[in-house]
């Protein structure tokens, strides 16, 4: 396989340059620093980049990704219509490398949940959106080439969790012994129901959904890990997105029971505590911070794990 080259800030700025002449958008300045561009992510790959102040630069590292953006275009077409927040549009696209895309993005304006906390206006946002991806139609997002995902087992996570919690307390970085809320018999009560498949985003981190200022929730980024499946894997990203208390109110009013929204949770919970623990035992580059901090956002206690019943 041919590996990807590396871009920099000149190569970046003559594409994004092609790319804005291809989508009408291109501006007459002769400044050879036109259009400004910085990557958005801190690492060394740089495949995001910033091109002035409205759009965004993705380049496909391999030819996996590749299928996968150009999928992406195709589904953001169809969901956009479902859903209350902004989904970015492709208003250029191409290849910055032979056999590798490149997508010209509009930019949705706002931080991250990891920077702005979500609003009781923004948790109906997030019911919102929770509601609309029920409502895509799931052929159509198979026929698209989006893949249907199997749920996880979540007795064999809650396993994992509890050896990796024993880690954790000799650190001193969690009590283990919380997990004893999530019994076997528990996990199998959560199982997921047959036939509840629907289109998941599938990676609602936070630096994935777009916070204002004043809470509400803006739009969702990178659908190129979407899936037809479990719908509590969604519950799980915004419990370690924005909390576990917003997730789950979120997810009642989209209309999800207390079966779903438990397993979404305990999905949640269960891998940030394994997820730490690997971090700690040096296996992973997350920062320990945010990792520390989804952690704790999982942890919230709901009033839903008092007064459930979910035999």
């Amino acid at each position: 396989m041919t590996q990807a080259p590396t871009p920099t800030a000149d190569s970046v700025r003559r594409l994004a340059r092609t790319l804005l002449q291809k989508a009408g958008t291109s501006t007459t300045s002769t400044d050879p620093a036109a259009p400004e561009v910085r990557p958005v992510d801190a690492g060394g790959g740089h495949s995001t980049w910033w091109v002035g102040t409205r759009h965004v630069l993705r380049l496909a590292t391999d030819r996996d990704a590749s299928l996968r953006r150009r999928r992406e275009m195709r589904l953001r077409d169809l969901v956009r219509p479902h859903l209350p927040v902004a989904v970015p549009s492709a208003v250029a696209h191409g290849e910055w490398a032979p056999g590798l895309t490149c997508t010209l993005d509009t930019r949705i304006p706002g931080g991250t949940a990891d920077e702005h906390d979500v609003s009781a206006v923004g948790e109906d946002d997030l019911a919102g959106l929770l509601a609309g991806l029920r409502q895509v139609p799931v052929r159509q997002a198979e026929a698209l080439g989006v893949p249907r995902l199997a749920p996880r087992s979540l007795e064999a996570l809650r396993r994992m969790a509890v050896h990796a919690a024993e880690t954790l307390g000799k650190a001193d970085e969690f009590d283990p012994a919380r997990l004893a809320q999530l019994t076997a018999p528990a996990a199998a009560q959560l199982t997921a129901q047959h036939g509840t498949a629907v289109l998941v985003h599938h990676a609602l981190r936070g630096e994935h959904v777009m916070v204002s200022g004043d809470g509400r929730v803006r739009g969702v980024l990178d659908w190129t890990d979407a899936v037809v499946g479990d719908p509590a894997e969604d519950i799980a990203g915004l419990a370690v997105a924005v909390g576990a208390p917003p997730a789950v109110r979120a997810a009642t009013l989209a209309g999800y029971g207390a079966r779903t929204c438990l397993r979404g949770l305990w999905l949640a919970r269960c891998e940030t505590v394994v997820r730490l623990a690997d971090r700690l035992q040096g296996r992973g580059d997350t920062p320990l911070p945010l990792l520390r901090t989804q952690l704790r956002r999982a942890w919230e206690a709901i009033l839903m794990e008092r007064v459930a019943d979910v035999r």
